[in-house]
Formats: structure tokens, C-alpha cells, sequence
């Protein structure tokens, strides 16, 4: 078997990935978004290759970066994954899924349709409507890029001329304002992890110095047992976002009452595995193997 994993140069997750990769006697190539060529209308020639990797000659893609690009690159690449999709070849995870959990808003109203608890969010696009949003959300708010992960770019704003500059700014750079009521909280969440509509396991994520708990950021990790209710929300996020293989984050406020926060799809594992000692890189090569 042949998988390509779509990770950046130097990525912990490729080696991880690749480490694993051996004990099953699987060969594993690295590849990258900017590689990506697509040719119509020559036979010859392959129709999607990347690095000068024919791509319709491996058996799986695992999609381990989302790098930031133009419109148009974003589009493309989630064109060339979808194009790959429909003829076959599993993809991990599913373009439409990544487009879905990629899409904070979309993610958010998804959750919030099947009824999984969310923060109340307020999304426009000019100074005058968030800084209504920002009053009617309590004056205490995150805001955070549509498209993002790892905490980068989320800042709590909980000052009004903070709120006026910072609003203004986004606004000023044509940016989406994505705004969500503050949570109080203990100063931990919980990731859950999810492979195939199954538990793969869990780890609490904790931070005396930031709201956000994100090991990336400093927090640190412990092994968690979650709850048959939290196993359940996380199984649903999943589901409704068409994720394969997910990070669902839960997050408890101050009267124990538990919210939805992300549902991430290119979950990281370095921390999660050193907690739990859940081997993940073979576990998904695990499911490619035998995927049913």
C-alpha cells in the first residue's frame, strides 16, 4: 500500500505517520498543497500529481496541513481533493468535511442545528453590527478568525475601546467579525479524539496563564476518562461534520453546564498521545488498512 500525506516540510506528523507506516509495510511520501498540478484533456499525463507524485497511483491521502492561501489556491486545492474523492480514493478527511470544520461559522450553526449547546455567536461584517453584537454578547467576547487553529488569532475582548479598535481594524481588512460570548470557565476543556464514529480517547487541557487551553499555547495535558454524555456530544459533532478522524473540544463554564468550542479537521496528537499513550498514527493507519 501507498498513502501520501498532505503535511508540511519538517511536520512531527508526517515522521509520525511514516514511523507507523513500517510496521505495516506501508509506503508513505510526503506531499504539499503548492505541488498540486491538475491537467484536462491529456491522457498522457496525470490528472492530479503533486511533488511529481501521480496521485491516482496511491490508496490514500491523509490531509495533515491546511496552509493559508488566496481564494482561488483554497478553492483549487479543495477542488483536487474532491476530484480525488469522487474517483475513489479515500481521503482523510473528506474535503466536504474539512470544508465544514475549517469554516468556524459553518461549523457552529451546523452543531447548533442538531441541537449540541454552542456559545451564542454574533458573525457581520462591519464596525457598526459588532459592536452591537458586542454589547448584546455581555461586553465580554471572543473573537476569532473564520478560518484558523491552534488558538492563533482569537483574542478576548472585554473592553469597550479595545472593542472600538479592534472592530474597526477588522473591519478596515474586509474581515469576517466572528464574535462569541465569553465562557467562564475553570480554565480547562477537553478534547475529545474520533476515528470511524468511534471513541479513540480523551485528554483535559489545562492553562493558568491564557483562556485559551491550547497545549500549542503553553497549557498542559492530562489523561481524561470522558463522560457517556461527552462521548455522545463528541460522536455527534463528528457526525454532523462529516468528520472521519476529529479533535471535538467541550468546554464546561462555572455552572457545569458543557458547550461545543471547535470541531478540528487535522486534529493534533503529539500531546494527546504522550498523555494517553494511544499510538494514533497507527490506529489511522489501523482504519485505512480496514476501513469498514
Amino acid at each position: 500500500m501507498h498513502i501520501a500525506v498532505l503535511g508540511n516540510e519538517g511536520s512531527w506528523y508526517y515522521a509520525d505517520i511514516a514511523r507507523a507506516a513500517k510496521r505495516h509495510d506501508i509506503v508513505c511520501t510526503r506531499i504539499d498543497f503548492p505541488s498540486l498540478s491538475a491537467t484536462v484533456g491529456n491522457s498522457e499525463w496525470p490528472s492530479l500529481s503533486a511533488n511529481d507524485l501521480d496521485l491516482s497511483t496511491v490508496d490514500a491521502i491523509i490531509v495533515r496541513t491546511m496552509p493559508p492561501g488566496s481564494l482561488e489556491q483554497v478553492v483549487f486545492r479543495m477542488d483536487a481533493l474532491g476530484q480525488l474523492a469522487e474517483s475513489g480514493l479515500l481521503v482523510i478527511n473528506s474535503p466536504k468535511a474539512i470544508e465544514c470544520a475549517v469554516d468556524k461559522y459553518r461549523t457552529t450553526a451546523a452543531l447548533f442545528a442538531v441541537g449540541l449547546r454552542v456559545p451564542e455567536t454574533i458573525v457581520c461584517e462591519n464596525f457598526e453590527a459588532a459592536m452591537q453584537a458586542f454589547e448584546m454578547l455581555g461586553s465580554d467576547v471572543v473573537v476569532k478568525p473564520i478560518f484558523g487553529a491552534e488558538g492563533r488569532g482569537i483574542v478576548r475582548v472585554s473592553d469597550i475601546e479595545i472593542a472600538t479598535r479592534t472592530f474597526r481594524t477588522l473591519s478596515r481588512l474586509n474581515a469576517v467579525l466572528y464574535l462569541q460570548k465569553y465562557i467562564q470557565h475553570d480554565g480547562s476543556d477537553i478534547r475529545i479524539l474520533v476515528l470511524n464514529n468511534q471513541i479513540l480517547g480523551s485528554m483535559q487541557r489545562h492553562s493558568t496563564e491564557d483562556f485559551r487551553v491550547n497545549v500549542s499555547r503553553n497549557g498542559t495535558a492530562t489523561a481524561y476518562q470522558p463522560t457517556v454524555e461527552e462521548c455522545e456530544m463528541a460522536l455527534r459533532a463528528a457526525q454532523v461534520t462529516d468528520t472521519c478522524f476529529a479533535g471535538v473540544d467541550l468546554l464546561y463554564n462555572e455552572q457545569g453546564i458543557c458547550y461545543v468550542i471547535e470541531v478540528n479537521a487535522v486534529p493534533g496528537w503529539q500531546a494527546f498521545s504522550k498523555v494517553t499513550q494511544i499510538d494514533v498514527a497507527d490506529k489511522l493507519l489501523q482504519h485505512i488498512l480496514n476501513p469498514s
